[in-house]
C-alpha cells in the first residue's frame, strides 16, 4: 500500500512537471509534451514483450506452467501499452499534421506489431490442449519478439518518416532537451516502468488464481 501511494505521488509529480514545469520543446512547441507519456508507454511495451520472451524460453526449457502464465500476462500487458502508444501517437499526429493517421512508417510498423501479438492470443485460444498450447505459444512469442526490433527500431528509420525523433533528438543524445525536460522525461520513464511492474505482479496473482480453478498446477 505504501508503494502504491509513493508511486501515485511520483506519477502525479511527473504529470505536473510535464504539463507545467517543462518549457515547450524545440520546434514542436506545446505539442511535444505528449512525449512524456507516449515514449514511456512505448518503452514499457518493449519491456513487457521482452519479459514475455524470457518466460517463453523458460517454458521450452522446463515445460513450466508458471512461466507460461507469466509469458501470457507480459504479452497481454505489452499489447495494452502498445495500444496506448498507438493512440497517443495518433493524437500527436492530429496536432502536428492535422490528421490522426497518415500511413507514416512508424504508424504502420506499430500496427503490424499489434497484429503480431494479437495473433499470439488467437493461437492460444485456438489450442485447447494445455501442453500443446504452452509449447506453441512459447515458440510463437519467441518468433514475435524476433520481429519486434525491426518493427520498432529499424523499419521506421530505414524509410522516411515524419516521426519527430530527428526534431526533438537531432543528434541522438537528447541535447536539444533542457535539464528540466530531461529530468521529467526520465522520471516519467521510471514511473511507467514501476507502474508496469506493479500491474504485472497483480496480474500474475489474479491469473494464478484463475488457472488453479481450471486445474493448472501453478
Amino acid at each position: 500500500m505504501l508503494f502504491l501511494a509513493a508511486l501515485f505521488g511520483f506519477m502525479a509529480w511527473t504529470l505536473y512537471g510535464a504539463l507545467v514545469v517543462t518549457p515547450p520543446a524545440h520546434v514542436l512547441g506545446e505539442t511535444a509534451r505528449i512525449i512524456y507519456f507516449h515514449v514511456p508507454v512505448a518503452w514499457v511495451a518493449v519491456l513487457a514483450f521482452t519479459m514475455s520472451l524470457w518466460n517463453s524460453v523458460v517454458v521450452l526449457r522446463r515445460h513450466s506452467y508458471e512461466a507460461d502464465m507469466k509469458a501470457e500476462v507480459s504479452a497481454r500487458m505489452g499489447l495494452w501499452f502498445c495500444v496506448l502508444a498507438t493512440i497517443s501517437g495518433a493524437f500527436f499526429a492530429k496536432s502536428a499534421w492535422n490528421m490522426y493517421w497518415n500511413w507514416d512508417p512508424r504508424q504502420v510498423s506499430i500496427t503490424v506489431l499489434l497484429l503480431v501479438y494479437m495473433a499470439y492470443f488467437g493461437l492460444r485460444s485456438a489450442t485447447p490442449d494445455f501442453d500443446r498450447r504452452i509449447r506453441l505459444a512459447a515458440v510463437y512469442a519467441i518468433l514475435a519478439f524476433a520481429v519486434m526490433p525491426f518493427l520498432v527500431f529499424v523499419i521506421p528509420r530505414v524509410y522516411m518518416s515524419l516521426h519527430p525523433d530527428t526534431i526533438i533528438n537531432a543528434d541522438g543524445q537528447g541535447k536539444l532537451l533542457d535539464d528540466k525536460m530531461r529530468l521529467v522525461f526520465w522520471c516519467a520513464a521510471a514511473g511507467y516502468t514501476f507502474l508496469y511492474l506493479k500491474l504485472y505482479n497483480l496480474s500474475v496473482r489474479v491469473e494464478r488464481i484463475a488457472r488453479r480453478k481450471e486445474g493448472w498446477d501453478v
